[in-house]
């Protein structure tokens, strides 16, 4: 298992907890309205490390490690199907974490691969969540609609991680530092902005063989199962029922490749009546780059925000 100790969250509670298929590991603390933090990649929950903090004077907040992620568990993908590691799956796992915790509904924020879950969460499962926050993403759908050779330079992880295993799990595996330095590096948020120790455990995560290939399987899974799942709801007109933030990188790709469409929130209006936000300063990264700020946003959506989750 990763070390998860290299980067304390001070007064946060910690475990191991069974969902059904697979356990997740998680912290919370605070008090108030329970808001559910979840990553990216190539992070895992410490990438909240100094944003949970400050939001947990309003909230109870919870950091969990998506399945397959830092240190949850890996449960076995079937032969020839990447629906063990669709968002499906994965949003499945946290309505159980959040039972388990005592939470029937509560507030979603989630940043890269996390908002990817975080909104097939609010999609699937739309009783439990009341205001949803997505931090530099479009939908899976619409990102693989319109992928072109910027996105596919840029952005790589999206189409070598889903290429034909074993490849690029030998890829993660034996050269977990280099994809660390490349993605944390080149995505526009400074390399200084992450600590030796944050970098260490970052790159152990990937460097688990079982965790290589269940990452890969989750980009498998969004080049495939994730892609038909945003179809159907299309077809359906199913939308997301509660608010959302969305909030991007200023001067990122979301917001210069899509401002022929009217940018991130013209996109995500397809997809949800009450849709705000705006760009950020900082990276890809910005909530490591800017914890204040970030936190700041996060609380002031989260505390104004009123809503009746869907029967």
């Amino acid at each position: 298992m990763p070390d998860t100790s290299a980067v304390p969250f001070v007064q946060f509670a910690s475990a191991e907890i069974d969902t059904g298929e697979t356990t997740l590991f998680v912290r919370w603390a605070g008090a108030g309205p329970p808001l559910l933090l979840l990553h990216g990649f190539p992070q895992t929950h410490l990438m909240w490390r100094d944003v949970a903090p400050l939001l947990a004077s309003d909230f109870t907040v919870v950091c969990a490690d998506l399945r397959g992620y830092g240190a949850s568990g890996c449960p076995e993908p079937e032969p020839d199907d990447h629906s063990t590691y669709a968002k499906r799956a994965m949003a499945k796992d946290l309505v159980g974490l959040m039972q388990k915790l005592g939470f029937a509904q509560f507030m979603v924020a989630g940043h890269d691969r996390g908002g990817r879950v975080a909104y097939r969460l609010a999609l699937d499962h739309p009783a439990h969540v009341t205001a949803l926050a997505l931090l530099d993403i479009l939908p899976t759908k619409t990102v693989w609609d319109r992928l072109d050779e910027r996105f596919a330079l840029g952005y790589w992880p999206w189409t070598l991680l889903a290429q034909e295993a074993p490849f690029p799990e030998h890829l993660l595996a034996a050269a977990p530092e280099a994809v660390i330095d490349q993605a944390l590096g080149g995505w526009g948020s400074p390399a200084g902005v992450f600590p030796e120790d944050v970098r260490k455990a970052y790159a152990d995560a990937l460097r688990d063989p079982r965790h290589a290939h269940a990452i890969c399987e989750e980009y498998r899974a969004a080049a495939t199962l994730d892609r038909q799942h945003d179809q159907a709801d299309e077809d359906r007109g199913r939308r997301i029922a509660c608010p959302v933030l969305a909030l991007w990188a200023e001067g990122g790709a979301l917001d210069t490749w899509y401002a022929d469409e009217g940018g991130p929130l013209a996109l995500w209006r397809r997809w949800a009546d009450d849709v705000r936000g705006g760009p950020v300063e900082g990276g890809h990264f910005f909530p490591e780059e800017a914890p204040g700020r970030t936190a700041g946003m996060l609380a002031h959506f989260f505390l104004n925000t009123r809503a009746t989750p869907a029967a």
